[in-house]
């Protein structure tokens, strides 16, 4: 052992297996202290500590280990990740390890942040109460998203939610409040044609010069993935509770986070639960998770998109079920409608927004949001029961009536749900297209909208205002 400087110098590695390295006969390590490993050659690859025992420390490296030996210097820091902090961030795109991918250096600051901070206390969050437009109907009109909410989207493989989310990113907005709004967007086990996706729509689309990127790489070490998120929230935290922006966070995609956790608790040899997750499966997303919102007292707002793949589409699994206990509702995106060609392919009434009532109406939206919203969830609701009817006694056998619930529940999925992947919509519009989309019923059915509102935005009656 030879003590230098910054920190005590081990040359007792033991094993080394792929990227864990076991370090023998260390004293004073800390769960998650952040290693230095000189190569051979002199490089230096970052690591950091994933267990302790008495005299040794398991090592997770950050980068290749090929051609390492026993004999490489291992030296413990005695300090966790920390991110240097600056407004420089912004439109800037980094690893999942924070070396930077765009060819600056990353932005010199004395404010450096640990990546593990803590969760907002909950005596002192503030109700998320105002609304952000992210210009896709299916969210905004009947699930709407609110500043300082955790909203995920529960996905399946091959289905578009990486489209969605850039899609969201850009266009997302707070409707006259634009130049205070930005994006931390964490991407998790994407493959690099995903990482150039990225990219490309962020730089062409103008989106960048609002957003800070971190992509995590899927041949990159799983410790890597652990750290994104983290990453990602806490240069979140610093733009909205230090600089008083408005902050969305995209992390995509949570099931490969979920992923390498099992992996590394497999590494630690840690006693499997259910599908092989680690015990505290719950409480580690929730670190990550609840560490959105808003503050009393403070201007800015972090609200958070986490985006899941369910593997085939299972609701019960682990990662979306554990999720959706910690966040406040779901966006759902269906196979059968991507089939359909329905863009995005989301179904609005599995989906949830549980504090969309406090970010509509009429200071925030308009007046007949919340009646319109209502009334679309039940016509649909009609629609796709006349829709598994047909299934049974074909169209013939169907009344009247459920022949026009069934029109209306085509119309709807082909005008209001599906839209161009550039298309933006205002409030407004969306709002238009649902009226119009509601003329086709008769009005005795309209059931859900009180009549002041008929009587003021149905297409019938706008002749009369």
């Amino acid at each position: 052992m030879v003590v230098e400087q910054s920190g005590l110098v081990y040359r007792t590695t033991s094993e080394i297996r792929g990227p864990i390295l076991m370090v023998e006969g260390v004293k004073g390590v800390a769960f998650d202290e952040i290693v230095n490993i000189r190569r051979p050659s002199g490089e230096i690859v970052t690591g950091s500590v994933l267990d302790v025992s008495r005299d040794w420390a398991m090592v997770q490296c950050f980068g290749d280990t090929s051609g390492m030996d026993l004999n490489i210097r291992v030296r413990f820091t005695g300090e966790t990740l920390k991110v240097p902090m600056s407004e420089e961030l912004i439109g800037r795109v980094f690893s999942g390890s924070f070396k930077p991918l765009d060819g600056i250096p990353v932005p010199l600051s004395t404010d450096l942040r640990d990546v593990n901070g803590g969760i907002i206390n909950p005596a002192a969050r503030d109700v998320p109460s105002e609304f952000i437009q992210t210009g896709l109907s299916a969210i905004d009109g009947m699930n709407s998203l609110v500043r300082g909410q955790k909203l995920p989207i529960f996905s399946e493989s091959g289905l578009p939610h990486n489209m969605m989310a850039a899609q969201i990113a850009r266009q997302a907005t707070i409707p006259g409040q634009e130049t205070d709004f930005a994006i931390v967007f964490g991407a998790m086990g994407i493959k690099n044609e995903e990482a150039d996706y990225f990219r490309a729509e962020f730089e062409k689309t103008g989106a960048l010069s609002k957003s800070v990127l971190v992509l995590n790489l899927a041949d990159d070490p799983p410790i890597e993935r652990i750290v994104t998120p983290r990453i990602a929230q806490t240069i979140a935290e610093y733009l909205a509770f230090d600089l008083g922006m408005h902050v969305l966070v995209i992390l995509t995609d949570m099931t490969n986070y979920a992923e390498a956790l099992r992996t590394i608790s497999i590494a630690r040899e840690e006693v499997p639960t259910r599908k092989g997750y680690p015990g505290y499966l719950y409480s580690d997303l929730a670190t990550i998770y609840e560490r959105a919102g808003r503050i009393q007292g403070r201007p800015g707002s972090v609200t958070l998109m986490p985006i899941l793949s369910m593997p085939a589409g299972d609701k019960t699994h682990p990662v979306p079920d554990l999720t959706g206990y910690i966040t406040e509702g779901q966006l759902i995106l269906e196979r059968e409608l991507s089939l359909r060609g329905i863009y995005p392919p989301m179904n609005p009434l599995p989906s949830l927004s549980r504090l969309m009532k406090d970010g509509i109406g009429e200071e925030t939206t308009r007046e007949d949001h919340q009646d319109v919203s209502n009334q679309l969830y039940m016509a649909y609701a009609e629609g796709t029961r006349a829709r598994g009817l047909v299934r049974i006694v074909g169209e013939v056998g169907l009344s009247d009536r459920e022949r026009t619930w069934l029109r209306f529940a085509d119309r709807f999925e082909q005008e209001f749900v599906n839209q161009g992947p550039y298309e933006n919509r205002s409030i407004e519009q969306t709002l238009s297209i649902a009226w119009d989309l509601l003329s086709i019923l008769p009005e005795e059915d309209l059931i859900r909208i009180r009549e002041t509102y008929i009587n003021k935005y149905h297409p019938a009656h706008k002749s009369d205002n």
